[in-house]
């Protein structure tokens, strides 16, 4: 069944703290232009995050540019002694719970399904499939197929799953994003996984 197994994820290098501290105080300092180095750095993991919560392209490009735009107008509040991603990824987060706010639960965007998985991590999808796929077009649909369930997850399950799998961050990263305790991350995480589980099940069964 397709909804067994949880494929593993594998991180990549990202920028040091020092290379990012280095940058924020240059641009603290009238070099504005530097900013473009982490907006560089960081501007994919920041659109695949915003585009797997919301499920819309347009709405997800939208999100990264007011995200890069909110930082560099709250830069000088920033805290050197945290990472500068986690401090830019609560900073998305908090704009994306806003929108969702406003416009629902999310929409899946079919024109731009199954864009990379080239965020903080590479790496599969969170679930793989437990039968290989036997052509594209049918791993295609396995993963338009996940894409709709995730869309269904609470907002609250829904970012947890996305920051766990598709960002592949460390519980302990995840709490000083959300600013939730450790195990109500545990916590949340395993009833995503289980509910997301069950709704693919679903879908399986019921030939959806």
């Amino acid at each position: 069944m397709l909804h067994k197994s949880i494929a593993v994820f594998r991180k990549t290098t990202v920028m040091d703290q020092k290379t990012e501290a280095e940058i924020v105080a240059r641009v603290l300092k009238g070099e504005k232009q530097a900013y473009a180095l982490l907006v560089d750095e960081y501007k994919a993991p920041i659109y695949n995050l915003a585009y797997r919560i919301i499920g819309n392209f347009d709405d997800a490009e939208d999100m990264a540019q007011e995200t890069f735009l909110r930082a560099f107008q709250q830069l000088s509040r920033y805290d050197m002694k945290r990472r500068y991603f986690t401090w830019l990824y609560t900073i998305s987060l908090n704009l994306i719970r806003n929108h969702l706010k406003k416009t629902g639960r999310g929409r899946k965007d079919d024109r731009h399904a199954n864009i990379p998985f080239d965020g903080v991590v590479s790496g599969t999808e969170p679930f793989a499939f437990h039968e290989a796929a036997d052509s594209d077009e049918l791993r295609k649909e396995q993963e338009e197929e996940l894409e709709r369930c995730l869309l269904k997850l609470s907002p609250e399950l829904r970012e947890l799953i996305v920051l766990r799998f598709y960002q592949g961050l460390s519980f302990e990263g995840i709490t000083e994003i959300t600013g939730l305790s450790l195990s109500a991350v545990k916590m949340r995480v395993y009833r995503g996984l289980e509910t997301l589980r069950e709704l693919i099940r679903k879908n399986v069964t019921s030939g959806r």
